[in-house]
């Protein structure tokens, strides 16, 4: 029959009756385990940045293509024994012709106006020649030069405005923000294509009035990205404690804001660039781009189009150079906001 036990003392009078050892009881782990805690290391933000950016395959290889594109575009022409405006009547119109590469027909150089015979059965253009004799392969190399020139000064002068001009307006508010987006919507109603033909009536058509053109118009996008962040972040709690301590709004804005937004930035800026490479390209078809000799992809693909269906190699190449290039940004910024903020993979 089981003992009842109603109070303290029948408790101690039942534990009386048993006898406990060491040996009754062990421990799951080692003692010296119990002891210490495990200590893991910590990573950094742009550590943890990396890892994700370097899991993601795409980026990686839009931003190789990216690198890789740079480089050639500095050691094609440097390398090569003739020059982007060299002029050569004899040579009109020729296909691309690579050594090694005869057995594939796009490379056999059968297919232009002109054939590889005679003085030049020795002589290879990698790219063909254009019209006036004109090897296109140092000319697409040095376009994509340039086109990346124009795109990175732009995008860098716009960011720099943009990222200014927004996290003013955001931060201060009030009336100082109404005046300012009433002022960023007046000039964004100007469409770029008027901006940039009344900019010809006073500047002569060439590289840098494109990039100014650039430059009066595109950082709107970057201005309403930094404003929305800093309306977003100018009311949490470390904001709050830097006002209590007595901090100055410049303080503020540049010490406390600007660094929590600064991967959106980022994010903004590379996909800013492939807009910035198309629009240059489209004011090049249009006739309002880089004036020759000089060539820009843009100014290349509008030369190419002329003779489209007698050497549509002219056009094809820069079509397809410019494609990857776009394409291969797209990639390093989606990796890059992937990378910066990984919640936006379960949206």
């Amino acid at each position: 029959m089981a003992k009842v036990i109603r109070t303290k003392e029948d408790l101690d009078n039942y534990l009386k009756d048993f006898d406990y050892t060491e040996d009754d009881f062990t421990l799951v782990n080692d003692l010296e385990e119990l002891q210490h805690d495990e200590i893991k290391e910590t990573s950094s933000f742009l550590k943890d940045v990396w890892t994700r950016f370097k899991s993601n395959k795409g980026a990686l290889i839009g931003g190789s293509i990216i690198l890789l594109f740079i480089i050639v575009s500095f050691l094609a022409p440097a390398l090569s024994s003739y020059t982007f405006d060299a002029v050569d009547t004899a040579q009109q119109s020729m296909a691309p012709r690579i050594p090694g590469l005869s057995w594939i027909p796009f490379f056999n150089g059968t297919g232009g106006v002109r054939q590889y015979v005679g003085n030049l059965e020795n002589s290879f253009h990698y790219f063909g020649t254009d019209v006036l004799g004109r090897d296109l392969w140092v000319r697409c190399w040095e376009g994509c030069k340039i086109s990346l020139f124009v795109a990175g000064t732009a995008v860098l002068v716009n960011v720099f405005i943009g990222i200014l001009y927004g996290m003013i307006s955001g931060y201060l508010g009030g009336k100082v923000d109404t005046v300012m987006q009433r002022f960023q919507e007046i000039v964004n109603s100007i469409p770029t294509l008027v901006i940039l033909t009344l900019l010809l009536l006073i500047m002569k058509p060439g590289l840098y009035t494109i990039i100014v053109a650039l430059i009066l118009t595109e950082w709107i996008g970057m201005a309403r990205i930094t404003r929305a962040q800093v309306l977003k972040i100018k009311e949490q709690e470390f904001i709050l404690a830097s006002k209590t301590l007595g901090a100055n709004k410049f303080f503020i804005i540049f010490k406390q804001v600007l660094p929590n937004i600064f991967g959106q930035i980022i994010i903004m800026a590379m996909f800013s660039i492939p807009n910035a490479i198309f629009y240059e390209a489209f004011l090049a078809m249009v006739g309002l781009g880089i004036p020759a000799p000089q060539a820009s992809l843009g100014s290349l693909i509008n030369d190419g189009f002329k003779t489209i269906l007698i050497t549509p190699y002219q056009v094809i190449i820069p079509v397809v150079i410019l494609g990857i290039l776009m394409l291969s940004f797209n990639l390093l910024a989606d990796g890059l906001r992937d990378a910066f903020d990984p919640k936006m993979k379960e949206m």
